[in-house]
């Protein structure tokens, strides 16, 4: 077994050819460059592109294939180069019956199986060009639609206070799925506010390997979170059989933001301007008794039923700051790292201290030693706007 770094939730801003894809992501952001930026710049190993249900996508992804540059694999995903794997994947927005909005993320070994998907859901989604449009449909029935395409759900961002799973829908899996669908979930994303520590205060979660990625919506935000995956080799399949915990595969470590980094890590009250940061869960501003925009921490503490409780499998959570979010360091900066380590991955992880030093003066130096340790000083964000590293 090997372990390789892996980040599955990135979107496509635009084609190719400049048409919409994911309206709200750069549109720099297209499938050529998101694979060059996870190779050459990121270091990753293996991603998810979460928007390929696009026909848009199946174009470049077909064009790429046809010219040499992609490589599918029989195991499932596309091979780019020696070192990348790319897992097709899509965002689902479901309907659910008590009114909740939930984004689901659906991962497929082939070109094919999406391509299937995208025809059906051409039933339920006014526009499949575009990414994460509202089907109308319950998670139960979108889980049905991924599975007779052979592909897996996972829930997206469980905790966020806007279209997740926990935030604004529901308080336990038992008000959409059966016990024999919740089973063949195998795994949920944490999102950018929340981390193993809180999760693990949910007993239901317990069976589930967790992800942090980055949900990326620009080319600079990708591996802002990203897992360590410990399987024989990169594809579909191994991917699957990690969150699954086969044999000796698995979800060896999360490396995520803080939590309260996060731009929805704690409650908000828009009226008096104000993101709390006490040791119980507020739900009603103090102040004006208004309603908050909830907190991701705050919500977890509201609906949890049991004290922090780690399974004996449960990754690593290792908090981690984004090169470019820590004070001081800007592209020209960065670029200097990359020249020099090759790519964020290794600067992360690879590269002492003393040698980071002898490109960058001793104050930067120090401040990704003391991020990549998680001893920085954090302000926690609420409301939609970012937490930031003092």
């Amino acid at each position: 077994m090997n372990d390789y770094y892996a980040d599955m939730h990135i979107h496509i801003g635009a084609a190719s050819n400049g048409k919409p894809v994911k309206i709200t992501a750069s549109r720099k952001l297209n499938f050529k460059n998101i694979v060059k930026e996870s190779n050459q710049r990121k270091g990753l190993d293996l991603i998810g592109i979460i928007d390929c249900a696009s026909p848009r996508v199946q174009k470049d992804i077909s064009s790429m294939l046809k010219g040499g540059q992609l490589k599918e694999i029989k195991e499932g995903g596309f091979q780019y180069k020696k070192d990348l794997v790319i897992i097709p994947g899509a965002e689902i927005e479901s309907r659910e019956d008590n009114g909740g909005m939930v984004h689901y993320l659906a991962y497929f070994p082939f070109l094919d199986n999406i391509k299937e998907f995208t025809t059906i859901m051409a039933h339920y989604i006014k526009n499949t060009n575009l990414s994460t449009q509202v089907t109308g449909l319950t998670g139960s029935a979108i889980l049905k639609i991924i599975k007779a395409c052979n592909g897996i759900m996972v829930p997206a961002h469980l905790f966020t206070p806007h279209k997740s799973f926990y935030g604004n829908a529901f308080v336990s899996y038992k008000e959409v799925f059966s016990e024999e669908e919740w089973r063949s979930i195998p795994a949920i994303e944490l999102g950018l506010s929340a981390d193993s520590q809180l999760a693990d205060r949910l007993s239901e979660l317990a069976k589930k390997s967790f992800l942090a990625n980055s949900d990326a919506h620009s080319l600079a935000k990708i591996a802002r979170e990203y897992n360590i995956l410990t399987m024989k080799t990169p594809n579909f399949n191994e991917f699957k059989a990690a969150l699954k915990r086969k044999g000796k595969r698995k979800v060896k470590a999360n490396y995520g933001l803080d939590p309260r980094l996060g731009k929805y890590h704690r409650s908000y009250c828009q009226k008096c301007d104000l993101t709390f940061n006490t040791k119980q869960a507020v739900l009603k501003c103090p102040n004006c008794k208004k309603k908050l925009v909830m907190g991701v921490k705050d919500r977890i503490l509201e609906i949890s039923d049991q004290p922090v409780n780690h399974p004996t499998y449960r990754a690593e959570y290792i908090y981690q700051i984004p090169l470019l979010d820590i004070p001081g360091i800007g592209k020209k900066t960065l670029q200097k790292l990359l020249d020099r380590f090759t790519s964020e991955m290794n600067v992360l992880h690879e590269v002492d201290y003393y040698s980071l030093k002898e490109v960058l003066n001793k104050k930067l130096a120090d401040r990704i030693e003391k991020a990549r340790k998680g001893q920085a000083e954090i302000i926690s964000g609420g409301g939609g706007i970012y937490g930031k590293m003092e």
